[in-house]
């Protein structure tokens, strides 16, 4: 699954934004409506989060849930507490979330292959192909 990550400009924000709103508690993503293909996410898929149109983490998903019933129907996406990076790959704006099939996956990045990289250099680095 892919999901634009808004009002956060790098896994650190999102890593803070998550400190503030939910201290110790599980990592939840909420939306409207609850993936026809949960069962397949939940058996080793994880949520890619785009900051900026470059996919630049996952979070493996944990359980996937259907709260309240009728129209007031709401799913809770249940995620790793621990985003792990990817090789940063550009991504165009969408609405909602979508499925990425496996083969277009960004691969995992070494931790420590980061440091202080800029999100800018790395989507520059990328684009040129250094990356």
């Amino acid at each position: 699954m892919i999901k634009l990550c808004v009002g956060a400009a790098s896994v650190e924000d999102l890593l803070e934004w998550q400190r503030t709103r939910e201290p110790g508690g599980p990592w939840i993503m909420r939306t409207r409506q609850t993936p026809k293909r949960a069962a397949e996410l939940v058996a080793g898929g994880s949520l890619f989060r785009v900051f900026k149109g470059i996919i630049l983490c996952r979070q493996p998903i944990l359980a996937v849930n259907t709260v309240g019933e009728g129209i007031t129907a709401r799913c809770e996406v249940t995620l790793d507490s621990e985003p792990l990076r990817v090789a940063p790959t550009p991504r165009r704006a969408f609405q909602g979330w979508r499925y990425l099939e496996p083969k277009d996956a960004p691969p995992d990045m070494p931790q420590d292959a980061f440091g202080d990289i800029p999100t800018e250099l790395a989507r520059q680095l990328r684009e040129v192909g250094a990356w």
